[in-house]
């Protein structure tokens, strides 16, 4: 039996003060949360106080990123380690935007997964298509090209030390959902593909969804088969729409 995971991407989001309120919102309405891993992703910044934050309770903590290389000259880049010594068990690994804004490749994205792993960070990572390959008709071979790339470079056993987040870019941000039925397709697709290379690793990873999950679709959207959970935006900045979210799973 997969546990649920709602996991809240905070984004460039925050300040000391709201990042207290919001934690302290969170550990007041975990006490209602029995059956879903929570997890945490601030700016990189706020790490060290929101482990501080979440002492005591069962909410982990996650980066929004992680350096393909463990240590060196790599202005700007935070390693598996640092994130280690902060609270980190979590890093969440080629999201959209870094792969749209910033350029991450597959390859670079599969880097990453590597690094996590080998550290002992649980990568969550992150696949889906935009508005014109979803109307173009490739979505699952877009989401194939993503995961081949993390296969390739450690095999399929190796997806079964994270988590994927299955991410429709056309859906984050906007407003607008998948239906149910369009995420579990791609969903059951995903498991179905790893299924193909590993039964084993197909039946325990975990798949959430992240595009828009709010606390008005949640339940719907986890209840379906192959939904363990959500990668959540927006909503997961107000404690009490992320606890909605969380108590879904209940």
């Amino acid at each position: 039996m997969r546990q649920v995971m709602v996991a809240g991407n905070w984004k460039m989001n925050g300040s000391s003060d709201s990042v207290k309120e919001l934690m302290a919102g969170i550990k007041e309405g975990m006490a209602a949360v029995t059956k879903a891993e929570v997890v945490v992703c601030p700016p990189a910044v706020y790490i060290p106080r929101v482990s501080g934050a979440a002492d005591g309770s069962a909410i982990k903590v996650g980066s929004q990123n992680i350096c393909d290389e463990d240590k060196g000259a790599f202005t700007g880049e935070i390693s598996a380690d640092m994130l280690k010594d902060t609270g980190c068990e979590y890093a969440i690994i080629g999201h959209s935007e870094r792969r749209a804004l910033y350029g991450e490749t597959d390859e670079l994205v599969a880097k990453r997964f590597a690094a996590a792993r080998r550290n002992g960070i649980k990568p969550i990572f992150c696949i889906g298509e935009t508005l014109e390959e979803r109307e173009s008709g490739v979505t699952n071979d877009v989401c194939s090209r993503q995961i081949d790339a993390v296969i390739a470079l450690e095999g399929v056993e190796a997806l079964a030390d994270g988590v994927i987040a299955y991410e429709p870019v056309w859906a984050i941000g906007t407003g607008k959902v998948a239906t149910p039925e369009q995420a579990q397709d791609v969903h059951a697709f995903i498991r179905g593909k790893i299924a193909a290379l590993n039964a084993e690793v197909a039946e325990g990873v975990r798949i959430l969804y992240g595009g828009s999950m709010n606390p008005g679709n949640a339940k719907e959207l986890i209840g379906q088969a192959d939904i363990d959970g959500g990668l959540i935006g927006g909503a997961s900045l107000k404690a009490e729409d992320f606890l909605a979210i969380c108590q879904a799973a209940e």
